[in-house]
């Protein structure tokens, strides 16, 4: 039986409730509270953080941890060029990323 194309795939994490609940409390509890502003854009949010070193770690490991698990995410980061400056994080997928943002990851 061939799938009808026009049906949209459900955006499901990955990982197990255990791991999901493992990773709010750890790794996303630590950018949550770093998150100097938010927008709203068509397809997903950008995140506006400091632009240190260490903070910039942290996104990279989050985006290369959350590509695994939530492969339907783009993700872009924009660095500026000192570390007086900020750092944002896009995140994006198809539609219904969003409300999965918010739901699932709490940012």
């Amino acid at each position: 039986m061939e799938k009808n194309s026009d049906q949209k795939q459900p955006l499901v994490c990955k990982l197990t409730s255990m791991e999901l609940q493992e990773r709010k409390q750890t790794i996303l509890a630590a950018l949550t509270w770093q998150v100097l502003e938010k927008k709203e854009i068509k397809n997903g949010f950008q995140y506006k953080f400091e632009g240190s070193d260490s903070t910039i770690d942290q996104l990279t490991e989050f985006i290369k941890t959350e590509r695994q698990c939530c492969n339907f995410f783009n993700f872009s980061l924009a660095i500026a060029g000192s570390e007086d400056g900020f750092t944002w994080l896009t995140i994006a997928g198809p539609s219904g990323a969003k409300e999965f943002i918010k739901e699932e990851l709490g940012l």
